[in-house]
């Protein structure tokens, strides 16, 4: 069969590199794909955007494509999914209005209040209503507070504003400086809570649901989670601190009573839903859902799941999911982003990346390429997210070892990357 997937960052490479093991596929497409995926696929230079729907539509009917995956999210929130379907052509991931669920803020909030699904308290604004939002601010007595845009905002939308004075930035950044344009029209000004956050990433067919296990990430830039909020600076998988009983109370609080909140509202979710839970004590709170794979979580999530991927994104997509549970590794499965210089305020391109090579057909330590492309013949910086460099061990300890030894090789001009991915668990062991 023929696979196309859609999207280019290091959570596609992923994708495609667990597609690829699938003795059912023969050849792989990749729109717009990097140079990583361009060693395992064909990439093919077509935008994503709403605009280029339809030669994306052409491109999978002339090359006879069996399944198309969706990687970004903004794809899935502008209603591609809708596109193909209505051309009977096989796609994994949710219809525009399911895809809402992470399109719009206020449209989950909403929705989990409506169901009583335990989230934070908060308090929804709009942009004409600036003045209030002010106010709300200036009478506010305890700190920090959570500032979060409405729509898509590339994983940056969210401030934990420290201060009052922060608070107003973060506000005025939304509906004065339009720094996320029409996705700042809204916002939510909600409780900061504290405890340990945790990703579930759960398999959907529109009637069933089936969690994957779970992942932590790392927001921030720096280590000891200080500095600005990222699109995720690593990962790790399994979550050895989430103890059995919370996470049976986050499927049975959260995850399974927002499925079915879907379904009661006569919203039909296939794909992906990943679930961002705060761990406040033994007490679990949805702080954000995602309507696609996690990036950096897929890359620690999927490299354990101990199975043919394919035939799980087939039924999902049509809608007859066979299983009630995923089959897993035992190992421990760690991934560290090496970022460019700038990130995550700006970022720098064209710089070359050396040490790749070490870890070329390598399946100890696997390099997902994020932001690279090649020039002059060279792999070059081009993003934020360079790289994102896993590996798998019996223990933390291990991977974590072979994974910074790995990253001593790996070169390029600024580059950054945190310490600190998984030591937790590591001395939890």
């Amino acid at each position: 069969m023929k696979v196309l997937v859609i999207g280019s960052g290091g959570r596609e490479h992923c994708l495609v590199w667990k597609i690829s093991k699938s003795p059912l596929v023969e050849k792989i497409y990749a729109v717009p794909g990097n140079s990583g995926i361009g060693e395992i696929a064909e990439c093919i230079d077509i935008k994503t955007t709403k605009n280029d729907f339809n030669e994306l539509l052409k491109f999978a009917e002339d090359k006879k494509i069996d399944l198309t995956v969706v990687g970004p999210e903004a794809p899935l929130v502008e209603g591609i999914v809708d596109c193909f379907y209505k051309k009977d052509l096989r796609i994994f991931g949710p219809f525009k209005q399911a895809a809402s669920m992470e399109g719009s803020k206020v449209f989950a909030r909403e929705l989990l209040s409506k169901y009583d699904i335990p989230i934070p308290e908060g308090v929804i604004f709009k942009k004409e209503n600036y003045s209030e939002a002010l106010d709300y601010i200036k009478k506010r007595t305890r700190f920090p507070v959570v500032i979060k845009a409405d729509g898509l905002a590339a994983g940056k939308g969210v401030v934990i504003a420290i201060d009052r004075d922060q608070a107003i930035e973060a506000i005025k950044d939304c509906f004065m400086l339009n720094k996320f344009g029409n996705s700042g029209d809204r916002i939510i000004i909600e409780e900061y809570l504290t405890g340990y956050e945790v990703s579930i990433l759960s398999l959907c067919d529109g009637k069933k649901i089936i969690p994957m296990d779970p992942a932590q990430d790392y927001k921030r830039i720096f280590d000891n989670d200080e500095g600005k909020n990222t699109g995720g600076m690593g990962s790790y998988s399994p979550v050895p601190m989430l103890k059995e009983e919370v996470y049976n109370r986050i499927l049975n609080e959260i995850i399974f009573p927002t499925y079915s909140a879907l379904a009661n509202e006569n919203i039909i979710y296939r794909g992906i839903l990943y679930a961002g839970v705060l761990i406040c004590g033994d007490k679990p709170y949805l702080l954000e859902y995602n309507c696609r794979f996690g990036d950096p979580e897929t890359q620690v999530v999927l490299p354990r799941l101990a199975e043919d991927l394919v035939p799980l994104l087939m039924e999902c997509a049509d809608g007859n999911l066979s299983r009630q549970k995923l089959d897993w590794d035992k190992n421990k499965c760690v991934c560290v982003v090496a970022a460019s210089e700038g990130y995550p305020e700006s970022s720098s391109s064209g710089d070359i990346i050396t040490g790749l090579d070490h870890f070329k057909g390598s399946d100890d330590i696997i390099v997902f390429h994020a932001g690279t492309k090649i020039q002059n013949g060279k792999i070059v910086t081009s993003g934020g997210r360079v790289l994102g460099v896993v590996s798998r061990a019996d223990s933390f300890k291990e991977v974590r070892e072979k994974i910074y030894s790995a990253m001593d090789r790996i070169k390029f001009r600024g580059m950054q990357y945190r310490k600190d991915i998984a030591l937790k668990a590591e001395r939890s062991e």
